[in-house]
Order: C-alpha cells, then structure tokens, then sequence
C-alpha cells in the first residue's frame, strides 16, 4: 500500500510540472482575437496590401483582425513607423495598457512552483522517514522504549535465582513507598548493576521487578547511545532521563551496558570520543538525581570487568547483583515455569533432567523444553516423552544427528577405536564423571562423542581431576597410534588436542599448578582494541618465564598421553569390546557400556536403528 502512495504522489508531480510549464510559456496571448499567431514581415506584408481591418496594440503583442474577419496574433518590435503604416493602409489603431494582473499572477505562480514542489517532496519523505521509524531528523532524541500492554512479568515467573531476588526486593520497596526510607534520612539507591553470564535473566529481572513495583518500564540497550557523530549519544541520555523524570516513578534498564561504559581512555592509540562523552553524560545525569525523584536505574552485563570505575562507585550503581547460572534445584523450578504450556508425558522426570544439564542457564533450558517439544511434534505425538528431552538434549549439546553423512568402514572404526580410547580411560583415572553416552554417529562437527555427565554441581575441581581430564582428552589420539599405528593417526583429534592444550595452560598460568612456576598469575586476560583488532595483553612475563611456560603445558600434555597409552595397554580386552560394540550399535549409554565390559547381553529400544537381527551378546574378539 506505501509503495502504491509513493507511486501515485510522483505521478501527480510529474503531471503537474508539465501543465504549468505549458502555462509558462502561453505569456498574454489568450485575447478575445484567439491565438492564430503570424510572423511580423507577414503582418506588414498585409498591412501593406490594405488586408488588416483593425488591430490593438498591448505592449509589444498585436492581436488584430483581417478584412475577412480572420483574427492574427504577432509579437512586434519597438518600432514607431509601424503606426505610420498603419494609418496609411486606413486600418483601426486601439492602444492599450499591458494587463499585468493575470501575468504577474500566472508569473509568480509559475515561477515559485518548483520550489513548492521541493518543499513539498521533503515533507512528504520525513514523514515518511518518521513513519518507519527511522527518525532520520531525531538523532538526539532517546530510543529508550516504553514497555506497555504486554503481559506483566513478576517474580513468579523467574525461578532458579531466589538470592537475586531477594536482593531486588528492597528495590520494589523503594519503588512503592519511598517516604518511608526518606523519612529516616535514607537515600533511595539510583542504580542496581545485574552481573551474570548470557542467558541467566537479567532482563526478565529487571521486567519482574517493574512488575512488582507496578510502575513504568523503560528499556534500552547500551549500543543504541553510540552514533558515528560524537555528541549525539550524549543527547540521547540526556534526553532519556528527562523523559524517566516525567514518568517517574520508573524503572529505567540498560542491556549490555558495556557497549558504553567501557574503561575511559583504554585502548591503543586513543579512545573512542562519542562513546566516553555519552559515558561522562550518563555519570553527570546519575550524580544529578535529585532524591525525591524516584527513578531507579537498573543495567545489565556479562562483562563487569571492563567497566569504568566511575560507574561502580557508591551514589551511581550502588547495588551489584550476581545473577548466575542455576544450581540442581534452580534448574529443575525454571523447567516447571517452561513446561507449563507444554503436555507431558508420566515417564517425564524433570528432576532427573536438572540433574543432567549441569551449567545449563535459563535460556538453555528453554531451548531444551521447545527442542522436546519440536521433536515430539515432527513425530506426531500427543504428548513430549522422556525420550524426546534426552534426544533434545543430545541435539543441544552435541548437535544434530549427520546421518546423511557417508561413513566407509574404515572411518567407522576408526572413530569405534577413538571413542572408546576416550570411554576406557575415562573408566581407569582416579578421579572423573560418569559415562552418560558414547556414539559414533556424526553430530555437529565432532564424528563421535563420549558425554560425561557430573552427578552434582561442581563449583571447583582439584589437581587429580584436572590431571586426570588430560588423560581422556588424549585417550583418543593415544587409541589411534595403539591401534593404526603412528604413521596412521588422523586429524580426528584436532578438538582434542586443542582443549588438552588449553585447560594445561590454564592449570600452569592461572591455577597455579605447576611445580616448577608456583602459585602465580602468569596470564592478563585484560584486552584492548588496536586497528580494529583485539588484542590481549601479556606484559608481566620475561622471555625466559614463556619458555618456561611452554615447557610445562608440553610436559603436562605429554605426560597425560603417556599414561593414555599405558592404560589402553593394560586395558586392551576392555578396549577392543567397548570398540567392536560401537561399531555394532552406533551409541551405547553408561549403563550399556557398563554391560558390554562385564560380557552381559544389552538390547536397544524399540525405537533404535539397530537391527533386530544384532541386538545379541556383545561380541569379545581375540585379543
């Protein structure tokens, strides 16, 4: 409909630039003698053969008429012998005044047209700029969005973060009743900083808590400051807290507040003018709340430590509030408030899904109840059953089944021998999680996949089993050369040599577990921005501590491989089953490889690929 408008307004321009560019040029030669214009030799030519009967004379326009009642219309020079002839061939002279009144009208009229036209496009484009929101003529103005009509948000729709909320509390007190803090000389705090990793619900926090105040909510994320034109981000807080003042009291929220409260001057070569001037504009606008005007500002971040000191300083974001990722019984109250909507079957246990998503946020556990309920639904189910959160939850942490992907047999035992490298080690260190599932099916990126699942939320973890978590990251690499050979080994342990790589590294410079550095930060995980590329930061170490450094994260990594092939020696009949039972079923479960190692028949559900055909006793090859 816009497009057709747009259409039909340039269609009548156009039309009506040329009617009036016809009317400029007709000047005064609509007369009551008509428009049949001559040249001027041809008008003396009939003056002189005694033709023209009369003629009246208006500047330098004659229009007259002929002896045979025909009219003419000619543009004369000056030329006073002309009236001579005229007397002469007896014809009727009429001189009149020029009429300026229709040309001075049509004259301006014309002649101011265009520019009318121009204004007229102008308006026409602003409006339509404002109407899509582009605010083309606004930058200064705020972007902060008024959240109205929509469905109100409380405490009771977040779960899995009581401490947070609590913490919140006082905040919708002060909200609702700030004479009763200010009675006793109290100050009602400006600014509430959410501190916790992506998806955790920071967001829906701050909505809960305007929620339970039942005031306004204004929301607006910390990039929407920043503009190419330096000064523009400061306006727009200007312009957002004389907007929160109209309203209050209100409830004012920053998401990703980092993008501008980013540590002054830091960065090579200079610091980013418009982003620090809207900074020191929203530190000046904090410091000038006045205390009766109850208006609470709350941001959100996952990345506190780059934040400007200022910002943090008691009297601008006087609270600072830890949302982390939910424990066992956190996870386990956010699935409740996700599967309200969502039919379940008996054999659902949402415990038993808490406890095997451990580090999953709040945001992850919403994908993993509408992943269920996507699967269910692809398959036709009334209800979302147990077995559609495990194969969910597979798909979310693992990734999509590539069961279009061609595997020779070879490949296939390779990644048999690989994987099971990794399970029989992980079943022969002193200190691990238990085995959740092993598969040599393709997902994501990875051929196959060993899970292990903790049996219950770990905050730290010691020496043994971060020594013992080297040894099964390189299980499979050390199965490759056991088996193959070491001429035969693949680039299959890529990931696996990456992540060995990187948790030595982090067990040397930053746990403080290396024998020969000590209990010393070696790393400075600070960053800074040079030619539009991060850089990280390593100034507190000599050439000689790298080297030294180096060293030991080979010496770990090389020392965790050497004990992978020395159990997979010891271990070789266990090795060889759990492979030959790999390559026979595909994917096998904790309990299922349990089986396969004791010699026990396993059988695979009802539902597996696995044909009726080999669902028998785990085979023991010759060893």
């Amino acid at each position: 409909m816009k497009i057709w408008k747009s259409v039909l307004f340039w269609f009548v321009a156009i039309v009506a630039l040329a009617i009036f560019s016809n009317l400029s040029g007709m000047g005064s030669r609509g007369t009551s003698f008509g428009n049949n214009q001559i040249a001027f030799s041809e008008f003396l030519d009939l003056v002189e053969a005694k033709n023209v009967a009369s003629v009246v004379v208006s500047g330098n326009d004659v229009n007259g008429r002929k002896t045979d009642g025909s009219s003419f219309y000619t543009y004369a020079p000056y030329d006073p012998s002309m009236y001579e002839k005229l007397r002469e061939a007896d014809v009727r002279v009429e001189v009149k005044p020029m009429d300026n009144t229709a040309d001075t009208f049509w004259g301006v009229f014309v002649s101011w047209f265009p520019m009318v036209l121009l204004i007229g496009v102008w308006v026409f484009f602003m409006r339509q700029a404002n109407a899509g929101n582009n605010k083309a003529m606004s930058f200064g103005k705020s972007r902060a969005r008024l959240i109205e009509n929509m469905k109100k948000v409380t405490f009771a729709d977040v779960a899995g973060c009581d401490e947070s909320k609590q913490e919140l509390e006082e905040v919708i007190d002060f909200l609702k009743e700030p004479a009763k803090f200010q009675r006793l000389g109290g100050k009602i705090p400006k600014g509430v900083l959410l501190v916790g990793p992506p998806g955790t619900g920071k967001t829906l926090l701050a909505k809960a808590v305007a929620g339970e105040a039942d005031v306004p909510f204004f929301s607006i994320s910390g990039s929407d400051f920043v503009e190419m034109f330096v000064g523009v981000g400061a306006s727009r807080v200007r312009d957002m807290f004389a907007q929160a003042k109209r309203n209050s009291p209100c409830l004012l929220f920053i998401d990703e507040i980092d993008a501008v409260g980013r540590h002054r001057g830091a960065g090579l070569g200079g610091g980013n003018d418009e982003r620090e001037q809207t900074l020191n504009q929203l530190l000046v606008e904090m410091d000038g709340f006045d205390e009766n005007e109850n208006v609470i500002l709350i941001a959100a971040t996952n990345r506190p430590d780059v934040l400007d000191p200022a910002l943090l300083r008691p009297g601008r974001f006087d609270r600072q509030v830890v949302v982390s990722n939910p424990d066992l019984r956190g996870r386990e109250e956010i699935l409740k408030v996700h599967v309200k909507k969502v039919p379940l079957a008996k054999d659902v246990n949402l415990a038993v899904i808490a406890r095997g998503t451990p580090g999953f946020s709040g945001a992850d556990l919403a994908n993993l109840v509408n992943e269920a309920a996507l699967l269910a639904a692809r398959k036709n189910k009334r209800k979302v059953t147990s077995k559609d959160f495990d194969d969910a939850k597979d798909k979310v942490m693992m990734g999509n089944e590539r069961k279009s992907m061609a595997m020779d047999e070879q490949e296939k035992m390779l990644t048999a021998y690989h994987e099971a490298g990794h399970a029989i080690c992980s079943l022969n260190v002193p200190e691990t999680d238990p085995i959740h599932k092993a598969t040599i099916i393709p997902r994501g990126r990875a051929l196959g996949m060993v899970q292990q699942l903790p049996e219950k939320d770990q905050y730290s973890y010691s020496r043994a089993k971060m020594l013992s978590r080297l040894v099964i990251t390189m299980g499979g690499r050390a199965a490759e050369e056991l088996k193959f050979g070491y001429d035969k080994v693949t680039s299959g342990a890529s990931s696996d040599i990456a992540a060995a790589t990187k948790l030595a590294r982090a067990m040397v410079t930053e746990w403080g577990m290396s024998d020969k550095l000590g209990p010393i930060l070696y790393v400075d995980n600070s960053e800074e921005v040079f030619l539009g590329k991060s850089v990280t930061q390593n100034k507190n170490m000599s050439e000689e501590t790298a080297k030294l450094i180096d060293a030991e994260i080979k010496s770990l990594v090389s020392e965790a491989h050497e004990n992978a092939l020395k159990i997979l020696q010891d271990k070789k009949k266990d090795w060889e089953k759990l492979a030959q039972a790999l390559i026979e079923y595909e994917t096998l479960s904790g309990e299922e490889i349990k089986a396969v190692l004791k010699g026990e028949m396993i059988s695979k559900a009802k539902d597996s690929p696995v044909p009726e055909e080999k669902r028998t006793k785990a085979s023991v090859p010759e060893v």
